[in-house]
C-alpha cells in the first residue's frame, strides 16, 4: 500500500475506520463521522474503543488489498461550514493503478 506511513499516522488520531466492502475506505476522525457512517449503513465500522491503532492499520491494509481497482483511503473530519473541506485524501483513487500490458 502506497503512503502507508501517512495512513498509519492518521489512524493513530482516528475515532474509527469504515469500509463499503468495495473501494471506499475512510478513517473517521471524530465521533460525528462514526455516527454518520453508521447512518449511511457502512459495515464494517470499527472504533478506537474496539481496536487499537496498530490493529486498525492492519485491518485497513486488508480492506485495501481486497478492494476493487477504484479503491481509495480518505480521512474525514466534520466541518459544518463546508463539509467537503473535511475530506483528506491519503491514497487517491487509482493512485496505485498499474495498467495490464498484454504481451
Amino acid at each position: 500500500m502506497i503512503n502507508a506511513n501517512l495512513v498509519y499516522c492518521r489512524i493513530s488520531e482516528a475515532e474509527g475506520i469504515a469500509w463499503d466492502n468495495c473501494h471506499k475506505i475512510y478513517l473517521l476522525m471524530d465521533s460525528e463521522q462514526v455516527n454518520l457512517m453508521r447512518g449511511y449503513g457502512y459495515d464494517p465500522i470499527i472504533t478506537n474503543e474496539e481496536m487499537n491503532p496498530d490493529d486498525m492499520f492492519n485491518e485497513v491494509q486488508k480492506w485495501y488489498e481486497n478492494s476493487c481497482s477504484l479503491r481509495f483511503i480518505q480521512a474525514v473530519s466534520t466541518n459544518h461550514i463546508n463539509p467537503n473541506a473535511g475530506f483528506e485524501s491519503l491514497i487517491s483513487q487509482g493512485e496505485d493503478y498499474e495498467e495490464e500490458v498484454s504481451v
